[in-house]
């Protein structure tokens, strides 16, 4: 680049949004990163990093002051058991943060806008089975998504459709397929179910069991988020407008991902079944035909080599804390 591109990534202080920035800054980038926290596992690459609260206004104004392109991350989400049980929440807090930061781009002149939007956006009718048929970009319609945070989601692509159509926004919107990695959260409630299961299998001992949500044949396709950065970048760099999918097109089931897991702690862990727990819809995988013809490119990093990388930072972090015993460790 002549000069460096100044752009801001908003939800810095998440998962996606920390992993982003250092792929962005590497690449050249100036960046100033936004969230409501900093990042909580390691200090963030950003030139500048502020706290602010997006859901307001005059915030959204300052965060993206002087800056040529806007990486929209911030949202209030978690796992299946958070989206279930904050549905007010999160559609109040999104559609201010969202709505408030495009309209700040726009009155700044932001040249480029991306949108991260989600597979939750899909219709239920389309994902009741676990043999599931691949998801196209174009299974959005008739909508019937996730209640609460899917429609949220949907709504919000269609935001940005109206304000390229009518001011000139150039926008991009993505959607995610259950990303997981390193520097993810993975207790507390919001964690999603890679990481839930490392959690699980890596305080569990030899022989123990472990509990699953639901009978654990619902099927999920997971994407490592080396790969989500990568398409990220290559679908901001492209002239494509449509939502776009982002995720493996690899499905497997629940039950299959805790054996994965358990190969990579070199464990025998055994699952009991928790029926009364959320689920989710029963299946759901990524068709990736118009994404590999788009960017030419697909995710490269194989599901058990991100889950043996997943698995090992979060055993790392629980024998920091002092939550493992010696028996739970893996050789």
């Amino acid at each position: 680049m002549s000069k460096q591109t100044r752009v801001l990534v908003t939800g810095a202080g998440g998962f996606i949004g920390h992993h982003l920035v250092k792929r962005l800054v590497n690449s050249g980038y100036w960046v100033r990163g936004v969230d409501i926290k900093e990042p909580e596992y390691e200090a963030t690459a950003a030139h500048e990093f502020h706290v602010l609260d997006l859901r307001k206004y005059d915030n959204c104004l300052e965060a993206v002051s002087n800056i040529e392109e806007v990486y929209g991350l911030a949202a209030n989400m978690g796992g299946i058991g958070f989206i279930e049980s904050n549905k007010g929440v999160i559609v109040r807090d999104n559609t201010m943060i969202n709505l408030h930061t495009i309209e700040a781009a726009r009155v700044q002149g932001v040249k480029r806008y991306l949108y991260t939007s989600s597979a939750c956006i899909y219709p239920g009718y389309r994902q009741n089975e676990a043999a599931v048929t691949p998801l196209r970009e174009e299974d959005a319609y008739p909508a019937e998504p996730e209640d609460g945070y899917g429609w949220e989601k949907l709504y919000m692509e269609r935001i940005c459709r109206h304000y390229t159509e009518d001011f000139g926004v150039d926008t991009r919107v993505v959607r995610f397929h259950n990303i997981f990695g390193p520097l993810g959260t993975y207790d507390g409630g919001r964690e999603k179910s890679p990481a839930a299961i490392c959690r699980k299998v890596a305080l569990a001992e030899d022989g123990d069991a472990i509990e699953v949500w639901g009978d654990g044949e619902q099927t999920r396709s997971y994407c490592y988020i080396d790969d989500c950065v990568e398409g990220i970048y290559r679908l901001m760099r492209s002239d494509y407008r449509e939502p776009l999918n982002l995720g493996q097109d690899r499905m497997i089931s629940i039950n299959q991902l805790v054996d994965m897991v358990s190969a990579a702690a070199g464990k025998k862990v055994y699952r009991t079944h928790d029926l009364t727990k959320p689920q989710g819809v029963r299946g759901r995988n990524s068709d990736n035909d118009r994404l590999r013809k788009i960017l030419g490119w697909e995710p490269q990093v194989s599901l058990e080599d991100g889950l043996a990388r997943t698995y090992r930072w979060i055993e790392g972090e629980l024998a920091k804390a002092g939550r493992l015993t010696r028996e739970s460790v893996a050789a």
